[in-house]
């Protein structure tokens, strides 16, 4: 696929994977009146979404790479910004190999099911640390390619440097659940919803002019 068709994908396809937790107070309120039963949707719902987002934005990011290094080599600017494109790769690395990890929502549903909610906790450490460590990538990639287009004429704004949140306390989450008899095990899934929407309203922004970017050039050219 061509990079430049590859990044209007990755872009267009953002609504099928971004999904955001609208009233999250609702939700809650659903977990607690169906005794928990609602909180499965979401829990697969959680673990869909960061699986996919990270495919998307893998998708995007590779895409707007390569159009930039053609663009850079068709301006004799390419050795220039090597150094940029190799910082960049070496992100895109550690994103690709996410995508190999054991994340499927529906085998993680079963697991939270058939394991008396241990399987719910280890998921709840994973989705934390792969929004970590998926942020804090895909955020230097943001960084060197934002470098990287305007050196091609395009503006495309550096990340927010703070945006990347810090991990959870998951031994006292753990121990506050049990410690509260599940009724803490609420807040968690709270703040796991908001972490990705907090996610979604920092990437959103770059993303639009990331795409509007691709389209300058690839228009210009």
């Amino acid at each position: 696929m061509p990079a430049a068709q590859r990044v209007r994908v990755g872009y267009v396809d953002r609504p099928n994977t971004d999904y955001v937790f609208e009233g999250r107070g609702m939700v809650i309120f659903l977990m607690i009146v169906t005794c928990g039963i609602y909180g499965y949707f979401v829990f697969f719902q959680l673990m869909r979404r960061m699986r996919d987002h990270n495919r998307r934005r893998l998708e995007l990011l590779e895409g707007a790479t390569e159009l930039a290094w053609q663009q850079a080599s068709e301006r004799g600017i390419a050795e220039e910004l090597r150094p940029n494109f190799e910082r960049v790769s070496g992100h895109l690395g550690v994103l690709r190999s996410m995508t190999l990890d054991f994340r499927d929502p529906a085998l993680w549903l079963v697991i939270a099911l058939f394991s008396s909610g241990i399987g719910l906790f280890v998921a709840f450490v994973f989705l934390d640390q792969d929004l970590v460590k998926h942020d804090q990538n895909e955020g230097a990639i943001e960084a060197e390619l934002s470098y990287i287009y305007g050196r091609l004429g395009q503006n495309v704004p550096a990340p927010d440097v703070g945006r990347v949140k810090g991990q959870h306390n998951y031994a006292g989450r753990i121990v506050a659940t049990i410690a509260s008899c599940g009724i803490y095990s609420y807040w968690w899934y709270y703040d796991l919803m908001d972490d990705g929407n907090i996610h979604f309203g920092h990437n959103w922004p770059w993303e639009d002019a990331l795409a509007a970017a691709g389209y300058q050039l690839t228009e210009a050219g």
